[in-house]
């Protein structure tokens, strides 16, 4: 391999982990597990979330993978959100987690979990509707289009 190569491979794995301290490398290396659409839901077990701990999913739609992610926060509620914003989504880089903050890998805005589903607009991530229904957490295949333009 020539070395200049090499030399470039070291720099860009360096810039890519130091661009946000501390995170969670989940959001930066992987797509996150895969969920499909049954009858018009995707449905992601209560019991795969832990609390303060975001987990990262894909869904297949139309020839997309939709990017989101779920957690459980202290207060107990689910917050689940497209992983992406309205300002960095072009980029497709998305979130990492960081202690009780999401932070857009993009741009470095970091956003405390308590705002996940709340807030939108600017680098927030964008909200993505769901419901708690039994052991499951249901996003709709209709919640899902709402944000397909960010893939």
């Amino acid at each position: 391999m020539p070395r200049i190569f090499t030399i470039s491979l070291i720099l860009a794995a360096f810039l890519a982990v130091s661009a946000v301290p501390g995170q969670a490398f989940f959001g930066l290396f992987s797509s996150g597990k895969s969920l499909t659409l049954a009858d018009g839901k995707a449905l992601i077990p209560l019991d795969g979330l832990k609390t303060g701990e975001a987990r990262f999913f894909t869904v297949p739609l139309d020839g997309k993978t939709i990017k989101l992610f779920a957690l459980k926060t202290p207060d107990g509620r689910v917050r689940t959100a497209f992983d992406a914003c309205d300002v960095c989504w072009h980029a497709h880089k998305g979130y990492a987690q960081d202690g009780d903050f999401m932070v857009c890998v993009y741009c470095g805005m970091r956003f405390h979990v308590m705002r996940v589903g709340d807030v939108s607009g600017g680098c927030n991530p964008a909200p993505l509707p769901s419901t708690v229904e039994g052991k499951n957490v249901v996003i709709t295949e209709a919640a899902l289009r709402t944000g397909a333009g960010f893939f």
